[in-house]
This record gives C-alpha cells, structure tokens and sequence, in this order.
C-alpha cells in the first residue's frame, strides 16, 4: 500500500512539473502562429474548442449532476474565459517574464478574495505577503519618466486582469467544491470557448487566410498540449496538498525565464527581477499559509 502511494504521490509531482512547463512554454507557439497569420484569440478558440469537443464525453457521462449546477458555474466560465484568453494575449504583446511575474499576483488576490467572500481568516502572515507583493509590483510597474507605478502598455493591463480574473476563478472553484472537478474542468474549456468568440464578434475579426497545415496545427495544440495540460494538473492536484501544488506550479517561472531567455532577445531591469523576486517570494508564502491552515 505504501509503495502505491509512494508511486502515485511521484506521478502527481512529475504531472504538475509537466503542466508548469507547458505553461512556461505555451507563449512559444503562440507566438509562431501569430507570425503564421493566426491572431491569439483565434488560436485560442480553436485550441479550446477542439479540447472543448474532447471533453464532452466526460460532461455527458456527469448528466446526473446537470440538474444541480449553481449559477456560480457560469461565473466561473467566464472567469475563466477571460483569465486564459488576457493571459494569452498578454504574453504575446508583451515580455515573458514581465507577464507571467504580473501574473502570479493572483495567488495574493485569491487570499482577499476569500476574506471577501468566502469569509475565510486574514491572517497578519497573508497581510505581510500581500504587501510584499505589493512592493514587487511597485517595482515592476515604476516608470520614471511617468512619474508612477502604473502598468505600461496593453500587456501589463492584460497580465494584470488575467491575474485577478484567475483568482476570482481559484475563489469559486473552492466554492463550488462540491460539484466534481471534471465537470468544472469542462465548463472552463467552454468558458473560454464562449468568451473567445465574443472577443472575435467584438473585432468584428475576419477568418484567418493561412495555410490548413496551420488550421491543423492549431487543432492538435488543443488535442494535445491543452488536454494533457489539463489531465495532469488535475490528476496531480488531486493526489496532493494544496499548498505544495501551488509551489511546484511556481516552476512555471523557471521555465518562462530560462525559455525567454535562449528564445527572445527580451530583456529586464534589475528593478523588474527585484520585483519579480518579491512577487515570486510573496506567492511561495501564500502556499506556506494554505500548508498551516490545513
């Protein structure tokens, strides 16, 4: 019994170090099908969709819970729409590091969101956190020929929404805890669906005239890369703490700089790696605080 566990408790880690390095590396491809002649928000409806497809099996197989689903499920969609598709964006607009820094953010703005709505325990710890985090996006954000902390440029909004949207989804999804994991898993695939193709009507965007081998590439980054991403990190943080699947996730980081790094000619400040370091430090803590109050 203790070598099953000992087995399944390795491939939830390895699961999530595998989800945190697709994530590290999703801006990649992303970027080549914009160089290809497919925008973001096209690539994500089609990603989406095709995982979207992929999943309605496991949706119909949980018909006996359909009667049952909240409200909050629809929030969570779009919560969850918009998280995937500003993030996406966003690492395709601006610097990696920089985005996916801005990003975990979103880990300080679960814990007031908790507090707000779920009315869990603010401790002076998470108080600390969140002003270390703060500090970090001070940091990041300072301009001084602008004279304030404020996001610069459509990637930064971007990075930043995308955060507060994803802990809005984190919130409800701890919610709506009652209501199995594969079929919240399938209504964010479709969330993101639905808020895709609003994005599109709202450009009023054209039909991508590209080669169908980009089509097709596009819909095997959906049936692959999406779902496995997807099975792993449920498979892995369902076999795991909470806190320490936050933690192993932050490899994410890693693999975004190291990937940046021999890809881009993108640079950062000394001040924005500082910031970032404060961000990263403040979102390791928030695991810590998740680790003792369990």
């Amino acid at each position: 019994m203790n070598t099953v566990n000992h087995t399944e408790s390795k491939l939830a880690i390895l699961s999530l170090i595998f989800a945190a390095t697709m994530w590290g590396l999703i801006w990649y491809p992303m970027r080549l099908f914009e160089q290809a002649g497919m925008s973001v928000v096209w690539v994500t409806l089609i990603m989406y969709l095709t995982a979207g497809i992929a999943s309605l099996p496991i949706f119909i197989s949980q018909r006996f819970h359909w009667k049952q689903i909240p409200l909050d499920l629809l929030w969570l969609a779009l919560a969850a729409g918009m998280t995937n598709l500003a993030f996406l964006v966003a690492l395709n607009e601006g610097q990696v590091m920089r985005v996916m820094l801005l990003f975990y953010l979103s880990p300080l703005w679960s814990v007031i969101l908790g507090r707000w709505w779920l009315g869990e325990k603010l401790s002076w710890i998470a108080i600390v956190m969140f002003v270390l985090a703060m500090g970090g996006t001070i940091l990041m954000l300072w301009r001084p020929e602008a004279g304030l902390p404020w996001p610069h440029g459509l990637a930064d909004w971007l990075a930043l929404f995308a955060s507060v949207c994803f802990a809005i989804n984190n919130v409800l999804s701890r919610k709506l805890a009652a209501v199995p994991m594969v079929l919240k898993t399938t209504i964010i695939l479709w969330g993101v669906v639905g808020v895709s193709i609003v994005v599109l009507f709202l450009q009023q965007a054209s039909m991508p005239d590209v080669d169908i081998t980009v089509w097709l590439s596009a819909v095997l980054v959906g049936g692959g890369i999406i779902i496995a991403m997807t099975v792993t990190v449920l498979y892995g943080l369902a076999r795991m703490p909470v806190y320490l699947g936050a933690v192993i996730m932050l490899f994410e980081l890693i693999v975004a700089a190291i990937s940046s790094a021999l890809l881009t000619t993108e640079m950062m400040t000394v001040a924005e790696w500082l910031g970032g370091a404060l961000i990263f430090a403040a979102a390791f803590g928030i695991a810590q605080i998740e680790k003792n109050n369990r």
